[in-house]
């Protein structure tokens, strides 16, 4: 019989953490859970995992930050990074810290099993090879919406926090998003 193999998930959302969680329990890894980086670290500390899976964004410190303080507990520790707001300027970020890959949301176990599998694989460094950069349209769109959501959908405070009126907002949300 092999050995379970441990697990550390990490983020801010109870209902996606303990998701996953059951999820890779089901498929026999030692998950342990936590949803902030104090509660990670000191998890990390008493035992180090052997994978680990961080969001990226989290109340307090965030997600790049855990990835180097687990990384300097543990440099075998195998992290991938999880965020809803992904960008190749961050994964190069998350892997130059110690990450083996970075996975945009929504993903389940078997998107970040995968992205594990595919670490070992390749090369571990980041490739911008046929990478295309978002035109300067889809990168607004994309950054209105980010703020959009953190603002809980309120348009008048999403305007207020990107500094322009709240109806040129409006304007903007009505226009499909750009390719």
């Amino acid at each position: 019989m092999t050995e379970t193999q441990s697990m550390l998930l990490v983020d801010d959302d109870a209902v996606l953490r303990e998701r996953l969680a059951r999820s890779f329990r089901e498929r026999g890894f030692d998950v342990r859970t936590a949803g902030s980086y104090d509660e990670a670290v000191s998890l990390a500390e008493v035992e180090s995992p052997e994978y680990a899976i961080v969001d990226l964004r989290m109340p307090g410190r965030g997600g790049l930050e855990l990835v180097k303080a687990l990384h300097a507990l543990d440099e075998r520790t195998r992290i991938l990074v999880l965020s809803g707001y992904g960008s190749v300027a961050t994964a190069v970020d998350a892997i130059h810290l110690g990450a083996v890959n970075f996975v945009t949301k929504p993903a389940d176990a078997e998107d970040i099993l995968a992205a594990f599998e595919r670490s070992e694989r390749d090369d571990p460094r980041v490739s911008t090879e046929g990478y295309s950069a978002p035109t300067l349209a889809r990168a607004e769109w994309e950054h209105i919406q980010r703020v959009l959501t953190d603002c809980g959908g309120n348009v008048s405070e999403a305007a207020r926090r990107l500094g322009i009126h709240r109806r040129s907002l409006q304007r903007k949300l009505q226009r499909f998003a750009p390719e």
